[in-house]
């Protein structure tokens, strides 16, 4: 099975949790002539990204709908805010589809907020980021949002997403369970996850059969993540990884393309 990165998740501080649904440092997992491998990701980040030669990014990366293949990197490490739904437009200025397969500076999005977090987060230690993050970061994430707006988006994201003691929903049951138009789902998604409600069950059964294959059989697998059966699942799992998913599971990967810094996330 294909390893991109080294992850380490530090407990995110309590205080940040309605803005920041997780804390990772990366870096580099083997040679640095292996492909790393960026899974398809519904959500939106925040990435203090540092190079060997002590560069210093902060980034808002988007969305990404399909998975990239990238050459290695020994030289670079990274500190990553996956930001709860709903908390893309109050704390970078817009909405989360405007990032959509983007890896902007926080300095050109717009208002102060951004650019605020952007000071807060580059002189982080990759080491102790959950420490000087809750020391931080909480006078920032005060920017005003409807509670109820991101109340009905959160329910909506956690009724499609697979949990282990159930399938994921139907798009067209959660817009009834949720008393809101396939529509209204939609706007609530776009703005604040950055793609619509299918795409995003998509994404999420398709990364959950990335974590999930090596320790359970292909039809189990298929049934457990709402997939018709194992050829919806492979159809699924191609159009989203590039390869289908015995190719992928044994390292048989599209070819991997540079990385392009600030444009593509």
């Amino acid at each position: 099975m294909p390893t991109a990165t080294a992850e380490r998740g530090p407990t995110t501080p309590e205080v940040l949790r309605p803005w920041i649904t997780g804390v990772r440092t990366l870096s580099p997992a083997g040679p640095a002539e292996e492909t790393f491998v960026r899974l398809p990701a519904a959500e939106t980040r925040v990435v203090l990204r540092v190079s060997a030669d002590g560069r210093r990014d902060v980034l808002a990366v988007g969305p990404r709908v399909r998975a990239s293949y990238h050459p290695g990197k020994a030289d670079l490490s990274c500190v990553e805010l996956r930001l709860a739904p709903g908390t893309a437009r109050p704390l970078l200025g817009v909405p989360a589809s405007a990032l959509v397969g983007r890896a902007v500076p926080l300095e050109e999005l717009p208002g102060g907020t951004p650019r605020r977090l952007a000071a807060a987060l580059r002189p982080l230690d990759p080491r102790e980021a959950s420490a000087q993050l809750a020391e931080a970061l909480p006078a920032l994430l005060s920017a005003a949002a409807d509670p109820a707006r991101t109340a009905l988006l959160r329910a909506g994201v956690d009724a499609l997403s697979v949990r282990l003691d159930r399938k994921p929903a139907q798009v067209r049951q959660v817009a009834r369970e949720l008393a809101v138009s396939e529509r209204q789902l939609r706007n609530l998604f776009a703005e604040g996850v950055g793609v619509s409600p299918k795409h995003y069950a998509r994404i999420d059964r398709v990364r959950t059969v990335v974590t999930r294959a090596p320790s359970a059989p292909w039809s189990d697998l298929a049934a457990a993540t709402g997939y018709y059966d194992q050829a919806h699942l492979t159809t699924d799992f191609r159009s989203l990884m590039g390869v289908p998913p015995r190719a992928y599971f044994t390292g048989r990967l599209p070819a991997a393309t540079p990385c392009r810094a600030g444009t593509r996330a």
